[in-house]
């Protein structure tokens, strides 16, 4: 991409390629002769609104429902809030930061960002794309899962209340009746899934044709770039937190819903000591922000140069947390309710029991309930409670203690919570067809706006720096979507849902821990992170802190590092395994990975990681042999100027000044205020002379 040169006070010479974006805009993107430079014709927001709606949208997912209050309930309740919290601030917002930073003031996407620092570095960004493209693959089967229950919530009664009967025996179906009504429908009706992931089986029709619908959606409002994607976000961000409102308002209305929430914040300081919890929460701060995907770079490219991405970061982490927060509410407000509900339907079940032990002529042992056992729902579940704990260890193994913290302690996540457990409790509310619509209708609207920034991540900087694609954004898009589609298949067929599973635990984790681990790396040290603070401070007119580059350059670096070990560590350790669905025994067992699942789950893996060696590789090669590329040259012509000071600075700078000190001055300072003095060419093999400025 040429860009205009750098003018100097002999209006003879000038710095072909070398300053960024951020210096074009601060003179408002003209180039030579009052042309529009690069940065003036790309696509922008219509408002901060707009924007902020789409970070949201794309950083606020499924995850937060379904797999934040998950980790939460598992590892100590508010404990692993306080720990999240820590983790969030100490590494999440700075990371964060960097992204939305780069994005704003180079203007590119994710290619373009790391290319621009130094082309060996190209890499970083084409494997951000292959994990989107993985992501994409799999994310929008759920969106296609959302739409089949979606569809099938518009009758009375839910189709996943009551078990269907058997007409050849006109009994229950054996499979609905080993497991509940809800399971069966999800196993059975929605997957017709195989009992391991072996047994492809054949394609699941109906949820093939959801899986079209699913990226015709995408694409139509991918289609117009930005502009029809983000009109779509004012609904699809803003709609999700107004149906979290009103489950939680309704939740709280619900019997048993209180005990869910103390079960959710009772405190349990023990689990810092636990290096899982540790590593379970800092993957959760990462994929809740997402980070590494290039989404953050491609929306934040979009913004005026001078936005205040530092605000952003703190913001829209902020709402990301709080979001997981009032989610997690709802989940355990909701789950409160299940828990107490099957509590109760067992003490029903147990006095029936008894009531038929009471009808055999003679028995009337002394551990007999002083309770009405004629009318099982008059009976408080504390009544039965304390009965039974005086008397349970005589009556036999048929009396349960009906305690709804088990059911409690039964942690889901994932689909398990989404279509299985919340799907029962929903079927418990009045008028429950309104109520699975309203949350099937979130669940799809959380994951098209995820959906949307994950697919801008691919397309944005393939658009960038193809210019064949950039000006064919319409066939692009279109194009993205039918291989997204067709590869999709793969996830339609009987043993899809475990392919789900593969993709969802490994073609992101690992890509995409070692892809944040070279971009810290990258801005801290490669491109220098005072450098990378002085840009900032050209575009916000004021300098972040210091402590952010210790942040970048330590911290987070040495964070990342940790994590990418532990998480191998745990791969090398504990063979990869999978939660199957066994249809005889209705019930789940894990399996682990047959040898050619491991073929692949690794194939995906270096396919996603890869690049960024090879991309180093390739320009390292070229770069030896071949001319120069536009960047090469870039950075000649950088070396070769210098920032003539004021004379008071003069008198201090009598040392030596080596090509870092020029670069880091000359690349994104502010134009027309500073002047710029040709230095003498060295040939090659000479060595450079101490100069004095």
């Amino acid at each position: 991409m040429e860009k205009p040169p750098l003018p100097s006070d002999d209006g003879g010479h000038g710095l072909e390629a070398s300053h960024s974006e951020a210096a074009l805009m601060s003179l408002g993107g003209a180039g030579p002769g009052g042309e529009a430079g690069p940065a003036e014709d790309r696509p922008a927001w219509d408002s901060k609104l707009q924007y902020v709606l789409a970070q949201v949208g794309f950083s606020v997912g499924l995850g937060n429902v379904w797999r934040f209050p998950y980790l939460c309930h598992q590892n100590g309740g508010g404990a692993f809030m306080l720990l999240y919290v820590m983790l969030l601030m100490v590494v999440g917002v700075p990371l964060f930061f960097m992204e939305l930073a780069a994005g704003q003031s180079i203007r590119q996407g994710s290619i373009g960002v790391w290319k621009h620092i130094s082309p060996r570095l190209a890499g970083i960004g084409y494997s951000s794309c292959m994990v989107c493209f993985f992501v994409a693959l799999y994310y929008n089967v759920i969106i296609a899962w959302s739409l089949f229950y979606l569809g099938n919530s518009f009758q009375y009664p839910l189709p996943w209340e009551q078990c269907p009967v058997d007409h050849s025996t006109n009994t229950t179906v054996k499979e609905c009746a080993g497991s509940s009504p809800t399971s069966y429908f999800w196993f059975r009706k929605a997957l017709d899934i195989a009992d391991s992931i072996d047994d492809s089986g054949d394609f699941n029709p109906i949820m093939t044709g959801c899986l079209l619908a699913a990226w015709a959606i995408v694409c139509l409002a991918m289609i117009k770039g930005i502009k029809s994607s983000a009109k779509v976000m004012y609904f699809s961000s803003v709609f999700p937190y107004l149906v979290l409102f009103i489950f939680l308002i309704r939740g709280l209305m619900l019997d048993g819903a209180v005990d869910g929430i103390k079960y959710m914040f009772y405190p349990k300081l023990e689990i810092w000591g636990s290096v899982q919890v540790w590593r379970q929460a800092a993957t959760q701060v990462f994929f809740a922000l997402g980070l590494g995907y290039g989404s953050v770079i491609a929306y934040s490219s979009y913004n005026p140069v001078n936005n205040n991405c530092h605000r952003d970061a703190f913001m829209v982490s902020t709402i990301n947390f709080m979001t997981s927060v009032l989610a997690s509410l709802v989940v355990f407000v909701v789950l409160g309710f299940r828990a107490k509900s099957i509590a109760l339907n067992c003490v029903v079940n147990n006095l029936g029991v008894m009531s038929e032990l009471a009808a055999v002529p003679g028995s009337s042992p002394h551990w007999w309930p002083w309770f009405n056992m004629s009318d099982p729902s008059s009976v408080a579940l504390e009544d039965y409670r304390q009965w039974y704990s005086h008397y349970g260890a005589q009556v036999g193994p048929n009396i349960t203690d009906c305690n709804p913290e088990n059911e409690m302690k039964k942690g889901v996540e994932g689909t398990g919570l989404a279509f299985i457990a919340f799907t029962e409790a929903m079927a418990l509310f009045p008028a429950s067809p309104f109520w699975s619509a309203l949350f099937f209708l979130m669940l799809l609207n959380l994951g098209l706006s995820t959906m949307f920034g994950t697919m801008q991540g691919i397309l944005t900087p393939l658009m960038d720096n193809f210019s064949f694609l950039g000006h064919h954004k319409t066939m692009l898009t279109v194009c993205s979507c039918a291989l997204g589609f067709l590869i999709g298949l793969l996830f339609t067929q009987r043993s899809g849902n475990y392919f789900v599973t593969m993709f969802d635990d490994y073609s992101a984790t690992l890509p995409l821990i070692i892809v944040v681990i070279f971009e810290t790396a990258s801005v801290a040290w490669v491109y220098g992170a005072d450098r990378f603070l002085d840009d900032i401070e050209v575009m916000l007119k004021w300098r972040p802190p210091s402590i952010y580059k210790y942040m970048w350059k330590y911290v987070c670096l040495l964070s990342m590092v940790g994590l990418l070990a532990a998480s191998l560590l745990r791969m090398v350790f504990k063979r990869p395994t999978y939660t199957a669905w066994d249809h005889s025994t209705a019930s789940e067992s894990t399996l682990e990975y047959p040898g050619w699942a491991l073929a692949v789950l690794s194939m995906l893996i270096l396919a996603a990681s890869m690049p960024v060696p090879v991309g180093y590789l390739l320009s390292f090669i070229s770069g030896g042999r071949g001319p120069p590329d536009q960047d090469s040259v870039a950075d000649a012509h950088r070396e070769r100027y210098t920032k003539c000071e004021s004379s008071d600075e003069t008198a201090q700078s009598n040392g030596p000044m080596n090509d870092l000190d020029v670069m880091a001055r000359a690349a994104f300072l502010p134009l027309g205020h500073d002047h710029y003095s040709l230095l003498p060419q060295l040939e090659d093999g000479e060595e450079e002379e101490d100069t004095v400025v």
